[in-house]
């Protein structure tokens, strides 16, 4: 199983980005990782449907008809570390290949890749900038398969 995360744009912050790779490090002792960054095309200029709508087009054009998405959104499903966990290994338990995992921009993701995606995730109730997002779902994710290993990080 590998685990393709699709980022629009650079981390920009440092900390994020060393924080980001190093839990994609981590989770890679479980899963294969792959850390695509995406050109942002457009700034932030534009009306924000439009810009939406473009990095949109972007991401799905990476995940194709293949493999299982989720999209991270504020109104997707909550869950804690433990349910996580139990979703990772139900795409196991199915063979899935790849599970893309999508974080929209600074205006979020388009109608077009949530309808796309087989699971619509929140991370918290809480607002977070889609870059600490990254580094957020990373750590889940490895928390999750060591909750998965039976391992002391997750107690």
């Amino acid at each position: 199983m590998k685990f393709v995360f699709l980022f629009l744009g650079k981390t920009r912050e440092k900390y994020l980005e060393a924080g980001i790779r190093d839990y994609a490090d981590r989770l890679a002792r479980y899963v294969g990782v792959e850390l695509v960054v995406l050109k942002e095309k457009h700034g932030h200029r534009g009306p924000a449907e439009q810009i939406r709508r473009r990095d949109a087009q972007q991401l799905l054009a990476r995940t194709g008809a293949r493999g299982l998405v989720v999209a991270l959104d504020p109104a997707g499903r909550q869950v804690d570390s433990e349910e996580l966990a139990h979703l990772v290994t139900g795409w196991e338990d199915r063979g899935a290949r790849e599970i893309f995992f999508l974080i929209g921009g600074h205006l979020g993701l388009h109608e077009t890749v949530l309808r796309r995606a087989d699971l619509v995730l929140a991370l918290s109730r809480l607002t977070f900038t889609h870059e600490m997002s990254r580094l957020i779902l990373l750590e889940q994710l490895y928390r999750a398969w060591t909750i998965k290993a039976g391992h002391n990080y997750h107690r």
